[in-house]
């Protein structure tokens, strides 16, 4: 097991989700590796959490990343789930099956596992966890 492309994968993520277009278009540069002190207006694209387990086998070293990338309104939204879950779409589009560039290992695969779609905030603002697994070896 190595954790040793936890880094990598992070920084491939956040570069791959902020040179989307179709995101881009409906986030602008709202797309965040470490959330700002003060969560922003508007609707915004957070990475989150992440657990890895190691996959190797007799042929190479290797990790399972499951990671966390969250859509969610600012406070300050009250416009429903409508524009959070387009711009989630537009995560899931560009993240799932891609060809990551890693700085250390090789992804193997990156593949959607589920969405959480849920009410936040005292009920105003809205929130899509999506969950992807990243399949990662070292050879």
């Amino acid at each position: 097991m190595s954790y040793g492309a936890g880094a990598a994968l992070q920084a491939a993520v956040y570069h791959q989700l902020r040179g989307d277009e179709a995101l881009g278009a409906l986030v602008g540069d709202a797309i965040f590796d470490a959330m700002p002190v003060e969560a922003p207006s508007g609707v915004f694209v957070s990475l989150g959490p992440e657990d890895a387990v190691g996959r190797g086998d007799v042929t190479a070293r290797g990790a399972r990343h499951d990671l966390i990338v969250t859509v969610a309104s600012g406070a300050d939204e009250g416009a429903g789930f409508g524009v959070v879950k387009q711009a989630a779409v537009a995560v899931a589009d560009a993240l799932e099956d891609a060809d990551l560039d890693l700085s250390r290992g090789h992804l193997v695969a990156m593949q959607f596992l589920r969405a959480k779609a849920r009410k936040v905030e005292n009920g105003v603002a809205r929130q899509v966890d999506l969950t992807f697994r990243a399949r990662i070896d070292f050879g």
